[in-house]
């Protein structure tokens, strides 16, 4: 049976309906909030997935360019293909905030599949499709602790506004997304123009405060048409359940005997590197392996008891944290591991860096490029150009690991994504450096937050390849532990490998001096609040500073000039209705410049032109050229022109490219001309200086002032006495 749920929610209608589509799904519903319409579906499988130590969660956000009434811009291919960027992010923001609240031990495969059905670009379809998915897993007999609800807020003008239409976005100084309920966050995802965090704190405040609306529709679409949750612990035989028992008692002996040698294996020396821990890690392994084998413990015993060990390890690293204040690598938990810049370490790129921070280290490069560079969007929502792209790579031996590399992945877009986000709001205006500019990132070593290293590494590359931009960009990630059942909490600077397990977040705080430009926020608790995020966000901007002061060391200011191996750029304007003599029929004139000089040139319909090539004395080659070919006359200058026409009242001549001017009878010579014909023709080169341009754009020149600019005027002809009866009478 369909039913339909509806309130008013920032001044915009929010729909839920539900019974009427993709009946065989476990839970299903459309949200509607404006026009933009999101179809979401939640499907859980029958068996349990053997064999696996995850919890095996999909979730596919599904772009359709009908919603937006487009039709894809390639001119083979008119499938929608490859989920976009755009598409992946938002998939990601999904699965971070419902992660956390499925059940621990969960192995049946989940999958949450959001289709955008229509777009009225004006309300992004992520904050629906998040929505939504609550939504259908309320409404579901799939185990999830929810509900949970998403919304953005912006800053315009100083005033918050929730749920803030792309233009607003586009006026604001910050915007956040955040996901959880009015008590605890669950996942944030903020950008902003270096705002103070305090701003971005109010921020998240008020956005959980207008979580309420939305949370109490999903609350009634649950009442109305909820089903049971399904229940996961299957029936056993008495002989399974004595297996069962006797692999918990052993698994309880066996913590009991392992958990001290824990203990001294983390804390008894500090493990400073990722190896050293891997090693301690893989003794207590073999220590775990070697007991149980002397208790005669069958390989599926010891097997299904050695899958626990990590989670003792991080049950154990949490304690030391919040009982002893220890790290397993010996540091404070303010403490941030060795910090590493250098610039210029690349010789022909147009500028790089390399950047550490304690084993994770990264080398980003910079490349600059003409307009004609920059990235065409064809997206369901997005349109028009980008002139800023960050791109971050991961290839396995970061890790230490073996594997194929087959191109980004969900992961490698979204921490680049996030980067790229971070360092925006330092970049120029594109009037005063109208380069494209791509930075790739390649992650050479990967021990705790290498997306946040990417944004350091960035900064620095972009500063050496003499980008203006506004200021230095560092990035931080922070840490948790807890105590499940308590409100027992320490916050860890500066996160690695062991630090982030159960009970913990992954809190990724950009900026400058200035302020906060981006985050990016996930948990494995059932959310933060807002105690914590306070907390977090103020000490991060401490770590921040440090890093910073690195960054600042390394190279303090844009390089005053671009590198010699980075294309030269002019950007100029020409009168807008002079641009067809720069293209010319066909493109002709505009391919002959580009051939002759072998630069590239980017004309705008308001009359800008940019020339750009690694060779100056090219781009001066076609400069000229083109302010050749768009150069207007005036008052008082002489020019060389050719004779193109000749009339009874004057010659015309082409003093410039495509534009004439007239001479007229009485300005062909010092002395009086009876007939055009005796004084010019077609073809002839003459001298002529520009006497007038009249309220219509003609030129009146002048052939005979050109000659001696002190002559004085001749007198105008006469035209001819009219004859009468054959005679003469003059």
């Amino acid at each position: 049976m369909v039913e339909t749920f509806q309130i008013e929610w920032a001044g915009r209608e929010l729909t839920i309906q539900t019974g009427k589509l993709a009946g065989q799904a476990n839970g299903e519903c459309t949200v509607r909030y404006g026009d933009t319409m999101v179809l979401v579906t939640a499907v859980m499988s029958e068996q349990i997935r053997e064999g696996i130590d995850f919890f095996p969660l999909l979730v596919d956000f599904e772009e359709r360019l009908y919603a937006a009434g487009k039709i894809k811009g390639s001119r083979f291919i008119k499938r929608e293909g490859r989920p976009t960027d755009e598409a992946i992010l938002s998939g990601r923001l999904v699965d971070r905030s419902i992660r956390p609240l499925f059940p621990d031990g969960l192995k049946n495969d989940v999958q949450i599949v959001a289709t955008v059905m229509s777009v009225d670009q004006e309300n992004d379809s992520d904050v629906p499709a998040l929505v939504g998915a609550a939504a259908a897993l309320m409404s579901s007999d799939i185990p999830w602790n929810g509900p949970i609800a998403a919304v953005r807020v912006g800053r315009v003008d100083g005033e918050w506004v929730v749920n803030p239409t792309f233009a607003e976005r586009e006026k604001g100084d910050l915007e956040v997304l955040v996901a959880g309920t009015p008590e605890r966050v669950l996942m944030l995802e903020a950008a902003a123009k270096q705002v103070p965090e305090e701003a971005m704190i109010a921020a998240i405040e008020y956005g959980q405060k207008n979580l309420a609306p939305a949370l109490e529709l999903i609350e009634k679409v649950r009442q109305k048409v909820g089903l049971a949750k399904r229940e996961l612990t299957k029936q056993q035989t008495e002989e399974e359940r004595t297996a069962a028992d006797e692999v918990k008692a052993l698994t309880a002996e066996s913590k009991t005997f392992l958990l001290p040698k824990i203990r001294e294996a983390l804390f008894g020396n500090p493990r400073v590197t990722k190896g050293e821990r891997l090693a301690a890690l893989d003794e207590l392994a073999e220590t775990l392996e070697t007991w149980l084998t002397e208790k005669q413990a069958g390989k599926e015993k010891r097997k299904a008891i050695a899958a626990n060990v990590d989670g003792w390890v991080e049950a154990e690293v949490s304690r030391a944290i919040l009982e002893e204040s220890r790290r397993v690598d010996g540091r404070s938990l303010t403490d941030i591991r060795a910090l590493a810049a250098e610039v210029s370490f690349m010789p022909r790129t147009h500028g790089s860096a390399l950047f550490a921070r304690g084993e994770t280290q990264i080398l980003s490069a910079v490349t600059l490029g003409a307009p004609s560079d920059e990235q065409t969007l064809d997206g369901m929502e997005e349109s028009g150009k980008k002139r800023f792209f960050h791109h971050y790579n991961f290839p396995r031996y970061s890790v230490g690991e073996v594997g194929p590399n087959r191109g980004p992945g969900r992961r490698e877009i979204g921490h680049g994504a996030l980067a790229e986000k971070a360092i925006i709001p330092v970049l120029p205006p594109r009037e005063g450096f109208p380069y494209a500019i791509r930075v790739v990132s390649e992650v050479l070593s990967s021990n705790g937050s290498s997306s946040m290293g990417s944004t350091c590494g960035s900064s620095l590359a972009l500063m050496d390849a003499g980008v203006p931009v506004a200021a230095h960009v560092a990035g931080i990630a922070m840490g948790l532990a807890t105590e499940k059942g308590t409100e027992k909490y320490k916050i860890i600077t500066d996160l690695q490998d062991l630090e982030d397990g159960k009970g913990g977040m992954d809190f990724k705080i950009a900026g400058s001096r200035a302020g906060i430009t981006a985050i990016q926020m996930d948990t494995k608790t059932d959310g933060l609040t807002p105690e914590v995020v306070r907390e977090t966000v103020l000490a991060a901007r401490e770590a921040r500073l440090k890093v910073l002061a690195v960054m600042e060391q390394a190279i303090p200011a844009p390089r005053p000039e671009l590198s010699p191996y980075a294309p030269r750029l002019i950007t100029f304007k020409i009168n807008p209705d002079l641009i067809r003599n720069v293209i010319g029929p066909g493109g002709k004139t505009i391919n002959e410049i580009v051939d002759t000089t072998g630069v590239s040139v980017d004309v705008e319909n308001d009359g800008t032109v940019v020339v750009c090539s690694p060779n100056a004395e090219a781009v001066e080659r076609a400069v000229a050229w083109i302010k050749e070919l768009t150069r207007e006359a005036k008052p008082g200058e002489i020019f060389a022109g050719t004779v193109t026409r000749l009339m009874d009242f004057g010659a015309f001549v082409e003093i410039l490219p495509k534009q004439e001017g007239l001479v007229h009878i009485s300005e062909l010579a010092p002395h009086r001309v009876q007939t055009v014909s005796e004084v010019v023709k077609v073809g002839d080169k003459v001298k002529v200086k520009v006497i007038e341009i009249d309220d219509q754009g003609r030129i009146n020149l002048s052939i005979r002032q050109a000659a001696d600019p002190n002559a004085p005027p001749v007198p105008a002809r006469r035209p001819p006495p009219r004859q009468k009866f054959g005679h003469d009478r003059r």
